[in-house]
């Protein structure tokens, strides 16, 4: 003990550059000159795995960290390491205290790097504490038991001061320090460092843009940015630039998706705007989840948030693949982390995002309730996607082999539909209020009308979508949603015609969901000469067609011409209708020539409900096609108005 006290009292260790001796078979290390990079900060290094302290004393102690040799002293250690002096004792009772005490430190947080900084601060050594390595300090004394009680301002105590003063001040310290402690779990979660700086980051992110420098994150400096903003043409004088207020976003995408939550919960429950947390969102997903987020969104701004290279790249784990599962794993936890951190409100995030975010969730399997959080969220804003957004492909995994997921789509409307609920007529509100509401409601339900029925169209060329699937997701909205049922009306008969093989009775039950009143014009003209609609869905349109061209004649100002057209084109619709009937009777003439006279008796009871059927249709369509006449004079239109007729097509 004289010896080292003595030794310390005349030089420093660090200003020594003494040979050390090592007690073993190994000889002498001879200290070498900065070219040979031998000796470091008191320390000598033979190789890459072995360290010497400078000193012309044996070592006794030898401490192994990390495939790394610490070759040491005892006393200088264990008079500031309450462990390292557990540990030395108890192997000096196994071996004898003469002996040279080895010691295994597997778990030390920091592994060597952060022993060798501990024991140059044991030896003497100024150690310079920096936001980097603060925590790894911190930690690693923690671990060694570095405390006040061994020694005043032990290194504990010197890391924790580092902390409180000068860390909690800074934003740029505070980050760095909250992502150096990523390597460091559980230790930095236990000494509450993740918590400190999560909360030190959150404080400055809701700080008032206009006093924040712009010396925040190393960026543009004060002088370019005020260079850019122009000067003032009364003073001569530079105007001040205030950040932007998402200007503490670009610092946090840096952590890890942990640290990421912890900041942005800190953030939001500081009263933190909800689309600034979502700008944030964005951007982190931008960066980490970039090969399922990479095409662009049109209420961001290209390469800026949408870089084409990420840190993770989009894989989806094979059986028996254990990297790649590792990999999907990984990735999977960053979609439901970020999932469960958007804010509730409408519009925080763009339905474009959301929808991709989706996509990958689904994708990655992630839990069921959080893929049912963000189908929420994308029902609030359904009416701002696009096709290309829903148009979600069945992956390998799925039940279906059907090529896009359709349950997912009738999923996202039945939330929309949801949410979408009438006014209640308590409302407090007022009257002009509630009309805007309604209007922009409605409004709404018309876009995802048309963005169903395009998705409708997209998918009825499938042959392997079923019919109930499809004519579900045609009557998941609301009739008012729909002002014209022209966009759904050719996606069933694009479904008719890629799938031929569907029944009558299957026909008619897909055609329910199509209203023909709401049809135009040149939509019923169609639709009546379409071989593939059923005869009840014809008829329907051909009155729907005579109702309406009864409308346009009764108001005045018609040109006779286009009241001539319109006559025409029914009369032409009813003359095949007359023809058809025609070769059908014809038919059942022969059927029942062709029939033996026993079996003639048992089915003329049928047949003749089939005729009667068809004379009813014959009468409607004779009825239907007495036009009210009109005699346009050089100066006046006269109208007749057709005797009113009740008929029934039953």
């Amino acid at each position: 003990m004289e010896m080292w006290e003595a030794m310390e009292r005349e030089n420093h260790v660090a200003e020594r550059g003494l040979v050390p001796v090592n007690g073993g078979s190994s000889g002498n290390v001879q200290v070498q000159d900065e070219r040979g990079g031998a000796k470091v900060d008191g320390f000598v290094r033979r190789d890459q795995s072995c360290r010497y302290a400078s000193s012309d004393i044996p070592s006794d102690l030898l401490v192994k960290v990390g495939g790394v040799n610490f070759h040491l002293h005892k006393h200088p250690m264990i008079s500031r390491s309450a462990r390292l002096g557990r540990l030395v004792d108890e192997a000096s009772a196994l071996h004898g205290p003469d002996a040279t005490t080895v010691v295994e430190l597997p778990d030390l947080p920091g592994g060597h790097g952060a022993f060798e900084l501990a024991a140059k601060f044991c030896y003497g050594v100024v150690v310079d504490i920096t936001a980097a390595n603060v925590a790894v300090l911190r930690c690693a004394a923690e671990y060694l038991e570095m405390t006040e009680e061994l020694e005043e301002g032990n290194l504990a105590f010197r890391a924790e001061a580092f902390l409180t003063y000068v860390v909690a001040s800074s934003w740029r310290d505070s980050v760095a320090v909250l992502r150096s402690c990523e390597g460091l779990s559980p230790w930095a979660e236990d000494l509450q460092l993740v918590r400190r700086c999560s909360e030190s980051v959150a404080a400055k992110a809701c700080t008032n843009p206009r006093v924040v420098r712009w010396g925040y994150a190393g960026r543009t400096s004060p002088a370019k940015m005020t260079a850019r903003a122009g000067t003032s043409s009364d003073t001569g004088q530079h105007q001040p630039v205030s950040p932007p207020a998402d200007w503490w976003v670009a610092d946090i995408c840096v952590l890890r998706i942990d640290h990421f939550v912890r900041v942005i919960t800190a953030v939001q429950a500081k009263g933190m705007r909800g689309d600034l947390i979502g700008t944030a969102i964005t951007r982190y997903s931008s960066k980490w989840l970039s090969a399922g987020l990479s095409k662009e969104s049109p209420g961001l701004r290209g390469s800026e948030l949408w870089p084409q290279a990420g840190v993770l790249q989009m894989v989806v784990a094979g059986e028996g693949d254990t990297q790649t599962e590792t990999a999907a794993s990984e990735q999977r936890r960053v979609v439901e982390s970020l999932i469960s951190i958007i804010p509730p409100q409408k519009d925080c995030v763009s339905c474009n995002f959301l929808l991709r975010l989706l996509r990958l969730a689904v994708m990655l399997k992630a839990a069921p309730a959080l893929v049912t959080e963000v189908e929420k969220l994308v029902g609030m804003q359904l009416d701002q996607a696009a096709l290309p957004d829903i148009l979600v492909p069945s992956y390998p995994y799925a039940r279906s082999d059907a090529a896009y997921d359709v349950d997912l789509v009738q999923r996202l409307v039945e939330q929309f539909v949801m949410q979408e609920q009438p006014l209640s007529s308590s409302s407090t509100r007022g009257k002009v209020e509630k009309q805007e509401q309604e209007k922009h409601q409605n409004t709404r339900a018309q876009c995802v009308a048309c963005l169903l029925d395009s998705y409708l169209s997209e998918v009825s060329r499938d042959r392997n979508l079923p019919l109930g699937k499809f004519q579900a997701l045609a009557e998941s909205l609301p009739e008012p949603a729909r002002a014209c049922h022209d966009g759904l009306y050719r996606a069933v008969d694009s479904y008719l015609k890629a799938h031929p093989a569907v029944t009558e009775h299957e026909r008619k039950r897909l055609c329910r969901a199509v209203d023909c009143g709401k049809l135009s014009r040149e939509v019923r003209l169609h639709a009546a000469q379409n071989e593939r609609l059923p005869l009840r869905v014809v008829v329907q349109v051909l009155l729907s067609e005579q109702a309406k061209m009864a409308g346009t004649l009764g108001r005045a100002g018609r040109k006779e011409e286009d009241v001539s057209a319109l006559r025409m084109e029914v009369e032409s619709v009813s003359a095949k209708y007359m023809e058809l009937q025609r070769e059908v009777e014809l038919l059942q003439r022969q059927v029942e020539r062709m029939l033996p006279p026993s079996s003639a008796t048992g089915k003329q009871q049928g047949v003749s409900g089939w005729t009667s059927g068809w004379k009813k249709l014959g009468r409607l369509g004779r009825i239907q096609v007495e036009q009210p006449v009109v005699r346009a004079g050089p100066d006046e239109i006269v109208s007749r108005e057709p005797r009113r007729r009740r008929n029934s097509a039953s």
